[in-house]
Formats: C-alpha cells, structure tokens, sequence
C-alpha cells in the first residue's frame, strides 16, 4: 500500500471495523468473572468513592450553580471517561496490535477507529446510566438533551483526529506512552471535573481554560443534561474548540503519513 490516506484506508472495511471493535471491546474483559459487566462496574466505584469523600470526608458538598455536587460531578465523569480511555488507547493501540500493524497491507488508521468505537459502545452503556441516577434524582428528560447529538460526535471526532498522532508516537517511543499517561493525571485536576471553571476569578485564567478541549466537552455535557443552555451561546468557547480542531486534524493526517511508512519496522 503505497498511498497512505486515511481515507483511502478506511473504503470498503467499514463491516470489518464494526466487527473489530466489538472483539477489541470483548478482549478488554476477556477472562474476568463479571466480564462486561466491569464497563459499568469500574467507573460506578470511582464516582461512589468521590461521593463518600465530599459527603463525609472534606465535607465540601454544596450545591454547585444550585446544582448538587453529586450530579455535577457524575457528568463530568462520565464525559471524562470516554475521553481518558481513548487518548490512553490511542497511544497504545499500535502496540497492543503488533501483529497487525507488521502486515504491511493492513489499514493500519483503521486500529485508530476500532479503538475509538469500541470506546463509544462504552459511553454508550455510562450514559444510559447516567440518565438513570439524573432521573432518580429529579432531573428529567428536556429539550437541552438534544444537544448530546453536537457534543458526543465531535468528541468522537476530536479524539480520534489526536490518535493519528498519538498512535504513531506512540508507536515510536514507549517515552511518549509513559509521558501521556502521566500527564493525564494532571489533566483530570485541571479540566473542571470536580469544579466549575466558569467561576474562576482571575480572567486571564478562565480564558485560558476555554482552550481545554476535555474542558469544552465536560462543560458541554452539563449544558446537555444539567444547564438550561444552548450550545451556541457560548461563541468564544465554540470558535476556539474548532480552530483547535482543525489544527488537530491536519496534524494527525500529516503524522501519519509521514511516520507510516517506518512504523513497521520500529513497533
């Protein structure tokens, strides 16, 4: 394969990129009791942990824009957990899939998507949760929920865009594995998960923060199921995340197609 278009690589093995993620989402469980069961499992213990420390350890549970801590926090969770598991797949997928990525006629962009959707079928499962514990706790159905078909698609997009890049890196160097996965720790405190960064004083700052696109999408996913607010009343935010977009997808086809070619040879 001498043209290594993503594009290109993804005509006619769309049957067997449905099928491959649903085998990369049944290899990730393979072999546990609860087997898929842990998709839902995992990030319910997390969000239950977080609960218990506000609730009865920092005592820190107040409302948040009149909205409880609880709620505001499990959102924020759950658009986080899709966006942490893709970067982290992305950057591993090559080398999780060696075999593959050595036969040099297989689409290897194609490993990219596989990850990304096997992802999706997970967020799929936590937001149906999620909208279980919002209704339990009186927060119904509205017409702001339309908006998760403007937020979830381009989340999907932004992060599979990133792993044309990270993938080949990562690929690379297991230097620049260790350095995300260190780095994404420090993103989760920064990203407003646990707090509101509309609300920081320093103007500069919260500027700042509007090019956080994991803050972009988190705030986004509270204007889906918890802020009575439109997506496009938000200008500055929306311009910014699509300048960074488009920046990111040029990037990703550019560094794969020019790390492609030698990718073979190094995983």
């Amino acid at each position: 394969m001498n043209d290594f278009s993503i594009y290109r690589e993804h005509q006619g093995f769309w049957k067997q990129i449905f099928r491959l993620s649903i085998i990369e989402l049944e290899k990730s469980y393979k072999g546990t009791l609860f087997g898929l069961m842990w998709v839902v499992v995992k990030p319910a213990v997390t969000l239950l942990m977080f609960w218990f420390i506000f609730e009865f350890g920092i005592r820190n549970n107040a409302p948040v824009e009149g909205i409880s801590k609880f709620n505001f926090m499990a959102v924020g969770f759950v658009a986080w957990f899709y966006m942490q598991d893709t970067i982290l797949g992305g950057v591993r997928c090559l080398r999780k899939n060696t075999a593959f990525v050595t036969k040099i006629k297989f689409p290897i962009s194609t490993l990219m998507t596989i990850m990304s959707i096997s992802r999706l079928y997970v967020h799929f499962m936590l937001l149906i949760l999620l909208i279980i514990l919002l209704y339990i706790s009186g927060i119904h159905f509205s017409i702001y929920n339309i908006q998760i078909l403007y937020y979830l698609p381009l989340m999907f997009i932004f992060f599979l865009a990133l792993s044309w890049t990270t993938a080949m890196y990562g690929g690379y160097s297991r230097d620049f594995e260790n350095t995300v996965s260190a780095f994404i720790q420090g993103l989760f405190w920064i990203s407003g998960i646990l707090w509101n960064t509309y609300t920081i004083e320093n103007p500069i700052i919260r500027f700042i923060m509007l090019f956080n696109p994991v803050n972009y999408f988190v705030n986004g996913y509270r204007r889906v199921f918890l802020y009575e607010e439109w997506f496009w009343n938000v200008g500055i935010e929306n311009y910014i995340f699509f300048a960074e977009l488009i920046v990111i997808i040029i990037l990703g086809i550019y560094n794969y197609k020019k790390l492609r070619k030698g990718i073979a040879d190094v995983i």
